[in-house]
């Protein structure tokens, strides 16, 4: 079954348990990895009127019409810096759980031994554990989507021996131990994740010792389209096997979730010919294809979930006009696995997935639980 789309009350309702829940918010650890990448948000000139005032290339599609209409030519294309700043799926994330009120600790792309200068406010707010330095990239935001160009050599140094060699096994397991939220993230950057995964579940056995220990484990593929078909299903039946010990939630895109399906062979095509029947379909095929414990999949302007009971959907606060889109995916996340942290229902996790991106793409920042409880008043 899946439950219809409430603008009304949900928010609200949403809000109230949100109320209640910060306690159990902030006296719940998060253990994160392993990405890490310094942003560089470009806009790309269309014309240019002076030395300080020039019109944008609004729309992907434009762009790429421009560069089309180049080949067999040349053309000189102009790009424009908005802003430099921490990126990658799983600093972003840690970022708004952080600001949400999670202790945090973060193991990843942060700069080794020293920490770069963009990860300065996640180290302000969160324990880093660094592997390594940062990747790199550019990401040309347009208002109809982004394009995202990565300059990616450090992301090979991210393994369970790099974790062994600069963090210490010792001090890794204590994290993993302290923190019933895990969050793994950027499958599809990350070579050597699966691998590290297997060596995770093979290592220390005894981490997997009844449901005293049993926790909540997150992972964003984040766009495996570049990653041959075999690997993602090596990852996905990698991941499938986290299951046994914990409770795994997968959470996908529109464009993900459909690739995800076609690797799995799930075909959907919606009971009512709307987009939430078919995309709370493929939530639903893909969580029961893989025995997992909730599939997510997060379009633009909705969210829905399908766990063993339900199948659920919440309506997004979509805004035609972001200050900034780099990062909303993982504000999304953060916001859902707050609710599941908090102990809250599909519906309401939901709610708090696309309000915690609707205040981002909006404000450019991260909310606060008290901010965010305020715009959830608002909606």
């Amino acid at each position: 079954m899946t439950n219809s789309i409430d603008s009304t009350s949900l928010p609200r309702r949403t809000a109230e348990s949100l109320v209640q829940a910060g306690e159990r918010i902030q006296s719940t650890p998060a253990l994160l990895g392993f990405d890490g990448f310094i942003d560089t948000i470009l806009h790309v000139v269309d014309t240019r009127q002076s030395a300080t005032q020039y019109t944008r290339v609004t729309t992907l599609d434009a762009f790429g019409r421009r560069i089309v209409a180049a080949a067999g030519q040349s053309t000189n294309i102009e790009i424009v810096a908005q802003n430099v700043k921490l990126g990658g799926n799983g600093p972003i994330m840690a970022n708004a759980l952080a600001a949400l009120g999670v202790p945090v600790t973060y193991c990843g792309m942060t700069g080794y031994p020293n920490t770069h200068e963009v990860f300065r406010e996640l180290e302000a707010q969160a324990h880093l554990l660094p592997l390594c330095d940062p990747a790199l990239t550019d990401a040309y935001e347009f208002d109809d989507g982004k394009l995202i160009v990565g300059k990616h050599a450090t992301v090979a140094e991210v393994s369970y021996d790099t974790i062994v060699a600069r963090v210490g096994e010792d001090k890794w397991w204590a994290a993993w131990h302290a923190s019933p939220f895990i969050g793994m993230v950027n499958w599809t950057m990350l070579p050597y994740l699966t691998a590290l995964w297997k060596q995770l579940q093979e290592t220390a056995p005894n981490t997997f010792n009844g449901p005293a220990s049993r926790k909540t484990i997150f992972v964003d593929l984040a766009d495996p389209e570049k990653r041959m078909p075999e690997d993602i299903l090596d990852g996905l039946k990698t991941l499938s096997a986290f299951q046994e010990h914990h409770d795994v939630i997968l959470g996908l895109n529109e464009k993900e979730a459909m690739q995800v399906a076609a690797t799995l062979e799930i075909s959907a095509a919606g009971d009512d010919g709307s987009r939430e029947a078919l995309l709370g379909e493929v939530a639903r095929g893909i969580r029961n294809a893989l025995g997992i414990s909730i599939c997510v999949v997060h379009p633009t302007a909705f969210a829905t979930a399908a766990n063993a009971e339900q199948t659920a959907v919440a309506a997004g606060p979509y805004t035609p006009n972001p200050k900034i889109s780099t990062g909303a995916g993982d504000h999304f996340n953060a916001g859902f696995c707050i609710g599941q942290i908090a102990g809250l229902g599909l519906e309401e996790s939901l709610q708090i997935g696309v309000a915690t991106s609707g205040y981002y793409v909006r404000n450019a920042a991260s909310p606060g639980r008290l901010q965010l409880i305020e715009f959830l008043r608002e909606l």
